[in-house]
């Protein structure tokens, strides 16, 4: 059995605008993998914190990476080279064998705050074969940009292994390759705030359209929404609460079809209080 495990923190301030991010790791259980949003270093409003190395901190033994979108100079004449970021990370119980952190694309909005979204893309060294993981973010304000992330994460998820690993063949210099480059499978997981509906043209681009007959046209060789494959309807779940609107599941884990029957459950943490999101919660069978 395989525990994922999705949250959007925003930045650990919760819907009492308390900032606490014992309650984010207390409200994500114990999961193997892990994808959150919304996570920033050295900003005031959070006490100036490196909040993935808090985070990390409060999980031990979990592997950790973290892929910024907004990265800025943070530096003070006593701590020179510190940096203000925003973004995503990605924790693991198993060795995390290569990252990449993509730059997704942007389309900058007069008058409009508008932020740089990224996809950390992780080689998970799962038991019994490798796997990649993904936490991805995409965008809050424009359909027009966002479909052109979905785009991007699509073609990432389903082609990413034509890529290969990050460096291959042979070279000379055993002292930085002195193992194997790791894989780069096919086999690939993406959770995160993707900030669409599954009423939406994004939602249909990700997993195609609707049949009168026949439902959702998963593609064979696609993608699969781990909510339906789990026995829920599309349309049911609410990821984002407001009062008074009408619900929305805007946090969403794809998998490759080649895990379609392994998802065993999905849950949503309705009674999660550490952000203005809800986490989701996947199981996968052995």
């Amino acid at each position: 059995m395989m525990r994922l495990a999705s949250y959007n923190i925003q930045f650990g301030r919760g819907k009492d605008g308390r900032f606490d991010l014992d309650r984010i790791v207390a409200e994500l259980g114990d999961a193997d993998l892990i994808a959150l949003q919304e996570v920033e270093t050295h900003v005031a409003r959070s006490g100036m914190v490196h909040q993935p190395e808090e985070i990390a901190a409060r999980l031990p033994g979990l592997h950790w990476v973290y892929g910024p979108g907004i990265d800025l100079d943070a530096s003070t004449p006593g701590k020179p080279g510190r940096r203000r970021q925003f973004g995503n990370m990605v924790l693991s119980r198993w060795p995390i064998l290569s990252s990449i952190n993509h730059t997704l694309p942007k389309i900058a909005l007069h008058g409009i705050f508008h932020l740089q979204r990224t996809l950390v893309e992780c080689v998970i060294d799962t038991p019994g074969r490798a796997l990649r993981f993904c936490s991805v973010h995409l965008d809050h304000v424009s359909t027009d940009t966002r479909m052109a992330q979905v785009g991007y994460m699509t073609k990432v998820m389903l082609r990413g292994h034509e890529r290969g690993a990050s460096a291959g063949g042979p070279v000379a210099d055993d002292t930085w390759f002195d193992a194997p480059m790791p894989p780069q499978p096919m086999t690939a997981i993406v959770m995160g705030d993707m900030n669409f509906t599954p009423d939406s043209a994004e939602y249909t681009a990700v997993l195609g359209d609707v049949s009168e007959w026949h439902g959702r046209t998963t593609r064979a060789h696609g993608l699969a929404d781990a909510w339906t494959l789990a026995g829920h309807d599309e349309d049911a779940g609410d990821t984002i609460p407001r009062e008074g609107r009408a619900a929305r599941r805007i946090d969403h884990c794809f998998v490759t079809t080649d895990l379609a029957d392994r998802v065993e459950s999905m849950t949503i943490g309705d009674d999660a209080v550490g952000s203005d999101h809800q986490p989701i919660f996947v199981t996968l069978k052995a």
